[in-house]
């Protein structure tokens, strides 16, 4: 539930803010009835499609059993894990000048095809953000209750709205680039535990050798068979008795984003 609250907390407060500053760029630049309709319909159409996206994942799913099934949700923890970093890496890079780039987009779109490019612009957006939430939670399903999960993810969402609207209000001292910059952090932990997740999968269907397993055993200290073991190694990877093969896949992913990270930043 924590995984899923978490999840669609960030990627909604990044969709909440990305229609704030659409609305607010047609309220300073064409603050028209039909101009502001486009925006909204582009907004739901984005959602639509991030809709779609889930119940085409829910059909493949059920068109799929045996090994062709467990290939599918293995591959959808890696392209999950692998969205997660793309997305970090990209807003370390370009997060600075999201409002810009979007005004810009906006401009242009409306230059070329008035209000339907609002439209088309606002859907991007938001069908972005969307489908990377539906990846994420199809990923997060393969481990968890799917009425814990549902019920995470709506907490989140009205965590978002509700964070986005006291820093619009400034009813709280709320710094959203500190925000989005730990909860990236934080998201980055989340991906090396769905790549963890992956790799396992890989290891017990036999397609990946464990190398040594396991390579170590500190399920005195913590066990990841009980309830509160479960809930770190959901989030963190964590795991009492891991596979060689595992902790390479765990070490290789972080060497990689924390080298990416840093030489975005020198950028």
């Amino acid at each position: 539930m924590g995984n899923a609250f978490f999840v669609v907390w960030r990627e909604s407060l990044e969709a909440f803010l990305i229609a704030g500053i659409l609305y607010a760029w047609l309220k300073a630049n064409d603050d028209s009835g039909p101009g502001r309709r486009a925006l909204f319909a582009g907004l739901a159409a984005g959602a639509g499609l991030a809709l779609l996206l889930g119940w085409a994942l829910l059909s493949v799913q059920d068109e799929l059993s045996g090994t062709a099934l467990e290939l599918f949700q293995t591959a959808t923890l890696f392209l999950a894990a692998g969205l997660i970093t793309q997305m970090v890496l990209w807003m370390t890079r370009h997060g600075r000048q999201m409002k810009a780039r979007l005004h810009a987009d906006l401009a242009a779109a409306t230059e070329r095809n008035g209000y339907l490019g609002v439209a088309v612009v606002a859907a991007l957006a938001v069908a972005r953000e969307g489908a990377e939430t539906v990846i994420f939670l199809y990923g997060l399903a393969q481990g968890g209750e799917i009425r814990t999960l549902a019920l995470g993810a709506l907490g989140g969402l009205a965590g978002a709205g509700l964070t986005a609207w006291l820093a619009a209000r400034s009813l709280a001292r709320l710094n959203i680039g500190l925000l989005l910059r730990l909860s990236s952090g934080l998201l980055l932990v989340l991906a090396s535990a769905l790549l963890v997740a992956a790799v396992d999968r890989l290891i017990g269907a036999g397609w990946l050798p464990p190398l040594l397993d396991p390579v170590w055993d500190s399920a005195r200290l913590l066990d990841d068979t009980t309830t509160g073991g479960r809930l770190v190694a959901d989030f963190t990877g964590y795991r009492a008795r891991p596979a060689l093969a595992t902790l390479l896949a765990w070490g290789a992913y972080w060497g990689v984003v924390l080298t990416a990270r840093r030489r975005m930043q020198r950028v």
